[in-house]
C-alpha cells in the first residue's frame, strides 16, 4: 500500500476551496440509475428524470448531425451522468475517462447564463465539449492518446487548442441553436467592455492568464468573440480547418496561432485585434462618460466588489464586500463619513444575493452531505444586523433567493426539487416552519422573490421555452399576472418600495433598471452616466436610492436622491425586442435556431446497472509527488464508484522501487480497499551501514470520508483500517542470513482537516487546523508504530501572509524498527531514514513577494512569486550499538522557499520552486552546509483540460 494516497488527503482541503466538478462516490447507493441509450449518447439519469433525459438525447442527437460539420467527421458515443442532488448549477465534459455529468439544479441569476431551460443549455453546450474532443484525437494528439491513453490526448490537446477555444465554440453554439444563448446577452460581455472603459489595457498574456492583483476576464467572453469573428469574416468551416491542424501539431509551437495565420492569411496577434475591435464597435457607446467608468481609470487595481446595497435607517449603507484579499463580508457604509464596519463575515454562499428587512439579513448558504459529495443543499441563515448573531433557519434544504418581508416577520425562497420541479415556500422568519407552498400549474421557474404588500409576490419568471416576465404571484392560490410580454430578454432583482417595483432587465444591448409605478412602466434615467457595462440591484427608501455598477475594478455602489432620478416611461406592449447578435450575423445561417424545431422523443428507457463497465482503463499517467515518483495504468468507472491503478513507483527518500495494483471501491458508506505491491530496495541505517531488503504487501481496508462545509469553514475527516501482509526478504550481504520475516498488522489512519474560505489572493487560508495520525501494529508479533503530524495556519502581518506552525512525532517499539514505512515529516535538506523514534517541530512564514503579471513568448506568465521562510527543529532517537542503546541526534535546519506560480502555454497552472536549506547539523549525513533542492510540481499530466460551465467562487 503506498501512504502517500493517505498522506495527501491532509491537505486536500487547503489546496483548493472551490466547489468541486466530480465527487467519487459521491452518489447515494439508493439511487435507481435509469438509461437511455442512443447511437450518439448514453444519457444516465436517477429515476423520475424521464422528461430532462428525453429533452437532452433528443437535442444531442439533433446536434450530431447538424453541428458536427463545423468541428469534423468523427463521432464517438459519450456517457452522461445527470447529478440531481447538488445545488450547484454546472456541467463539464472531461476525457480520462470520457464522460460527462449535468449538475441541473438552475441558477438564480438569468444575466450570468441566460433563461433557457437548464437542462437544453447544458446539452448545447456540453455536447459541443463531445464533438470537440471526438476530433481533436488527430496527428500528434493521437500520439499522445496511444502513449498516455485518454489523459495523454487531454493533455495533447490542452497544449495544442487553447481553453478559450474550447469554451468560445461551445457558447458560439449556444448561441446559433437558441434564441438567446451567452452570445446574446449584455452582461456576458461587462467584463470587456468595462476594461475598455476603464482604459485598461492589458498584454494577450495577461488577458489569457490572470491576475491577483487586477480584474480579468475569463476565457469564455474572450474565446467568443474570437470564435464568432472567426466564423463572421471566413466561414463556418474555418474553425473545422485550425483546428484540425492545431491539434495534429502542425506547427510544433503555438500550432493554432500558426493555423489561423494559414486560413486566415493575417498573423494572429493581427485576427485577435481583429476581433476585439469587433465587438468593441458593437458595444453601446455614450457621450459622456459615466462615474462608474471613471471611478475605474481612477483605480489602478482590483478595489473589490460591493454589490446589493440597501438603506438602514437614515445615513447608512448595507452591502456584501469582498476582494481578492478579502473573502465576502456583511459591511455597513456610514453615507455622512464614508467609513466602512464590517459587521460579519458571511457563511459560504454560492450566490451573493441577499435581502434585508426590519434589522434582519436573509440569504441562503451552501452545505454539504458530509459522506455523498454529490448532495448538498442551500439553506437560509438570518443575520441580526445589530448583534451580528446569524442564525441558521433551515437545514437539508434546497431554498435560493430568500426574501424577508419588511416587517421581518415572513419570508419566501425558491424550492427546486431533486426533480426538477419550482415552487414558492411561504416562511416564518424566526422558526423556518413552511406555512404555505404556493402551487405552479404553469410549470414556471421562479427567480428572486420579493414580497408586494402583504398577499403578492413579486418574481422574475421563465416559462419552459426560457422566455421571461416579471411577475406578481397571488397569495394563497399562487395565480400570476404577467406585468410585461414573455421575451427572452433577462430580468432579475426585483425590490419593492411602496407600490413601485424596480428591476433589471436586458434590453437594446445593456442592462438597465426599470420600475413598474401601478400599471405603469418606466425606464429608469440614473445620474452620474450611464456605464459602458450595466446597472443591477436596485434599492428605493424614501426618497433615497442605491445600485451597483459593473466596472473593471470590482462592483461600484452608488446612490442618488429623487430629485436625481427621471423616469422615462415606456409600453409594455413595446417591450419585448430582439436580442442584439452583436453584428454576428452568421448566427442566422445553417442550424439556427435548431432548438426550436427539436420535438418531444420517445427513447426506451431501461434500468443502468452500477456494475456496467466497472473496470475501465483510461490512461497510463505519471505522478510525481515528491519524494514519490509513479506511473501508473488508471481506470475509473462512468459512475466513479470505482477507481484502480497498475502502479510503478520510485521513492527518492528511501530510493526504493515498487510495483502493485491497487482499488478503492466507493458506492458504499465505508470505501473499500485492496491492494497487492512489491518493493525493492528498501533499506535501514546500522551502525555497519546500510541494510537492504525487498518487501511483498497486500492490504484490504475501509475508510470513512467526511466531509462538511456549514457556515463560515469547511471540514475534512477521514478514518479507516487496514489489514496487511507484510513479508521482508533481505538481499546483498544479508540474504541467507536467516533474518527473513513477515508480518501481519493493522494500519489505522485519521486526517482531518478545518478551515475559513480562502480569498482568491491568500496563499492559505488565515486560519486552518490540519492533523493526520498513523498507527501501524503487528497482529503476529506486536510490534507497532505510531505518527502524529498536524499544522496550525494562522494570520500573517498582511491579509495575504501566512504563519503555518508544525509537530510531528513518531515512534516504534526497538525491537522492530524499520517494519513498517516511514511517512515521518523530516526537517528539510536531509536524507530521510526511519528511526527508532523522531519528533519534530516547524514554522513556516509564507508571504507574496511579486506579482510581475508578465510572461515570455505565450510559453510562461509569472503571475506570482512567494516566499517561505522556515526552520525545522528535529531530533532522532537512533541505536548506537548491537546492546540496543540509544541516543538522540539533532538535525536543525533553516532557509528560505520561493514559489513561482506560473502558467504554460496561457493554461496550464504550475506552481514550483527551490529550497535553500541551511544544515545545522549536515555532518551527521556528511553532508554540507547549504543544501539546494528543487520543488517540483504535482501530477503535471492530469492537468488536461476539463471543460467546466460554470465555476463557482470560493
Amino acid at each position: 500500500m503506498r501512504s502517500h494516497r493517505l498522506l495527501a488527503s491532509i491537505f486536500a482541503l487547503l489546496l483548493t476551496t472551490g466547489l468541486s466538478a466530480q465527487q467519487f462516490g459521491g452518489n447515494l447507493p439508493s439511487l435507481h440509475w435509469q438509461q437511455i441509450n442512443t447511437d450518439t449518447a448514453r444519457i444516465i439519469f436517477p429515476r423520475g428524470m424521464d422528461q430532462q433525459a428525453q429533452q437532452v438525447a433528443a437535442i444531442i442527437h439533433r446536434l450530431s448531425q447538424r453541428t458536427l460539420p463545423t468541428i469534423g467527421g468523427q463521432q464517438r458515443k459519450v456517457n452522461v451522468v445527470f447529478q440531481n442532488q447538488t445545488t450547484i448549477s454546472n456541467g463539464y465534459v472531461q476525457l480520462a475517462p470520457f464522460r460527462s455529468e449535468f449538475q441541473l439544479t438552475p441558477e438564480q441569476n438569468s444575466f450570468e447564463m441566460g433563461s433557457l431551460p437548464w437542462q437544453k443549455m447544458l446539452a448545447i453546450h456540453e455536447y459541443r465539449h463531445v464533438q470537440q474532443y471526438n476530433n481533436f484525437r488527430v496527428g500528434l494528439s493521437k500520439g499522445f492518446f496511444y502513449l498516455f491513453g485518454e489523459g495523454g490526448q487531454a493533455l495533447a490537446n490542452s497544449l495544442s487548442v487553447p481553453n478559450w477555444f474550447f469554451e468560445g465554440d461551445a457558447v458560439y453554439q449556444e448561441t446559433l441553436v437558441s434564441d438567446q444563448g451567452r452570445g446574446r446577452l449584455p452582461f456576458f460581455f461587462n467584463s470587456y467592455r468595462s476594461l475598455w472603459a476603464g482604459n485598461k489595457h492589458y498584454s494577450w498574456m495577461k488577458l489569457r492568464n490572470g491576475s491577483y492583483r487586477d480584474y480579468v476576464p475569463d476565457h469564455y467572453p474572450l474565446g467568443y468573440m474570437l470564435v464568432a469573428y472567426g466564423r463572421e469574416r471566413y466561414g463556418d468551416d474555418f474553425w473545422k480547418k485550425v483546428t484540425r491542424d492545431a491539434a495534429a501539431f502542425k506547427g510544433l509551437f503555438f500550432p493554432l496561432q500558426t493555423a489561423i495565420k494559414r486560413y486566415a492569411s493575417v498573423p494572429f496577434s493581427q485576427f485577435r485585434q481583429d476581433a476585439l475591435t469587433h465587438f468593441q464597435q458593437t458595444a453601446p457607446s455614450h457621450s459622456t462618460m459615466a462615474a462608474a467608468d471613471e471611478y475605474a481609470r481612477a483605480h489602478r487595481h482590483f478595489a473589490g466588489d460591493r454589490q446589493f446595497p440597501q438603506f438602514i435607517g437614515q445615513d447608512s449603507l448595507l452591502y456584501l464586500s469582498s476582494s481578492y484579499r478579502r473573502i465576502p463580508a456583511f459591511v455597513i457604509r456610514d453615507l455622512q463619513q464614508g467609513r466602512e464596519h464590517t459587521l460579519r463575515t458571511r457563511a459560504i454562499a454560492i450566490d451573493n444575493y441577499f435581502s434585508y428587512g426590519n434589522n434582519k439579513i436573509v440569504y441562503a448558504a451552501y452545505e454539504t452531505d458530509p459522506r455523498w459529495g454529490w448532495r448538498d443543499y442551500s439553506v437560509i441563515r438570518v443575520m441580526d444586523v445589530t448583534t451580528g448573531e446569524d442564525t441558521r433557519l433551515t437545514s437539508k434544504s434546497k431554498y435560493f433567493a430568500p426574501g424577508i418581508s419588511p416587517d421581518g416577520q415572513k419570508i419566501v425562497a425558491v424550492q427546486v426539487t431533486t426533480a426538477g420541479q419550482c415552487s414558492l415556500h411561504l416562511l416564518n422568519a424566526a422558526t423556518g416552519t413552511v406555512e404555505l407552498q404556493l402551487p405552479n400549474t404553469d410549470s414556471l421557474f421562479y427567480t428572486y422573490p420579493t414580497f408586494y404588500g402583504k398577499d403578492k409576490i413579486v418574481t422574475a419568471v421563465r416559462n419552459t421555452r426560457g422566455e421571461m416576465t416579471l411577475a406578481l404571484v397571488h397569495i394563497p392560490d399562487g395565480s400570476v399576472d404577467k406585468l410585461l410580454p414573455f421575451s427572452f430578454q433577462a430580468i432579475a432583482f426585483p425590490s419593492v418600495h411602496g407600490d413601485t417595483v424596480w428591476f433589471t432587465a436586458t434590453r437594446q444591448n445593456e442592462d438597465r433598471i426599470y420600475c413598474f409605478t401601478g400599471t405603469r412602466l418606466f425606464r429608469v434615467r440614473l445620474p452620474h452616466g450611464e456605464p459602458a457595462t450595466g446597472d443591477y440591484a436596485f434599492h428605493a427608501a424614501d426618497g433615497r436610492y442605491a445600485w451597483s455598477s459593473f466596472t473593471a475594478v470590482g462592483y461600484r455602489t452608488d446612490t442618488t436622491t429623487n430629485s436625481q432620478l427621471s423616469l422615462e416611461p415606456l409600453s409594455a406592449d413595446q417591450w419585448e425586442m430582439p436580442l442584439v447578435n452583436q453584428g454576428i450575423d452568421a448566427l442566422d445561417r445553417g442550424p439556427a435556431h435548431l432548438l426550436d424545431n427539436i420535438g418531444k422523443a420517445s427513447y426506451p428507457v431501461n434500468k443502468y446497472p452500477a456494475s456496467f463497465h466497472i473496470f475501465n482503463f483510461h490512461s497510463w499517467r505519471p505522478y510525481i509527488s515528491d519524494p514519490d515518483y509513479t506511473f501508473s495504468l488508471v481506470s475509473e468507472n462512468v459512475l466513479n464508484t470505482l477507481q484502480s491503478e497498475l502502479f510503478f513507483d520510485y521513492n527518492r527518500n528511501e530510493k526504493y522501487k515498487q510495483v502493485g495494483v491497487d482499488a478503492t471501491y466507493g458506492a458504499l458508506f465505508p470505501w473499500l480497499d485492496i491492494g497487492v505491491n512489491y518493493v525493492f530496495d528498501r533499506n535501514l541505517l546500522s551502525t555497519s551501514g546500510k541494510i537492504y531488503f525487498n518487501e511483498a504487501n497486500a492490504y484490504l481496508g475501509y475508510s470513512i470520508p467526511l466531509s462538511w462545509v456549514r457556515g463560515r469553514s469547511i471540514t475534512g475527516l477521514q478514518f479507516g483500517t487496514d489489514l496487511v501482509y507484510s513479508r521482508h526478504m533481505f538481499t546483498g550481504l544479508y540474504k541467507d542470513s536467516g533474518l527473513d520475516y513477515h508480518t501481519t498488522y493493522l494500519r489505522n489512519y485519521v486526517s482531518f482537516t478545518n478551515q475559513i474560505q480562502r480569498a482568491n489572493a491568500q496563499i492559505y487560508p488565515r486560519l486552518a487546523q490540519t492533523l493526520y495520525l498513523l498507527y501501524d501494529q503487528s497482529v503476529s508479533t506486536g510490534s507497532h508504530q505510531f505518527l502524529a503530524s498536524g499544522y496550525l495556519y494562522l494570520p500573517g502581518v498582511d491579509l495575504t501572509h501566512s504563519l503555518q506552525l508544525g509537530a510531528a512525532w513518531q515512534g516504534s517499539d526497538k525491537a522492530t524498527v524499520g517494519t513498517f514505512s516511514n511517512s515521518f515529516p523530516w526537517a528539510r535538506g536531509y536524507t530521510a531514514y526511519n528511526f527508532y523514534q523522531m519528533w519534530r517541530v516547524t514554522a513556516n512564514y509564507h508571504f507574496p513577494l511579486l506579482y510581475p503579471d508578465a510572461g515570455i513568448a505565450n510559453m510562461v506568465y509569472l503571475l506570482r512569486i512567494r516566499a517561505n521562510a522556515f526552520y525545522d527543529y528535529m531530533k532522532a532517537n537512533a541505536f548506537i550499538n548491537r546492546n540496543g542503546d540509544v541516543a538522540w541526534f539533532p538535525f536543525r535546519s533553516y532557509g528560505m522557499e520561493m514559489y513561482f506560480d506560473t502558467k504554460w502555454w496561457n493554461q496550464l497552472p504550475i506552481s514550483f520552486g527551490i529550497r535553500y536549506s541551511r544544515l545545522v547539523d549536515g555532518a551527521l549525513e556528511r553532508l554540507g552546509p547549504n543544501q539546494w533542492e528543487l520543488i517540483l510540481p504535482l501530477n503535471i499530466l492530469s492537468q488536461g483540460y476539463s471543460a467546466r460551465h460554470v465555476t463557482p467562487v470560493n
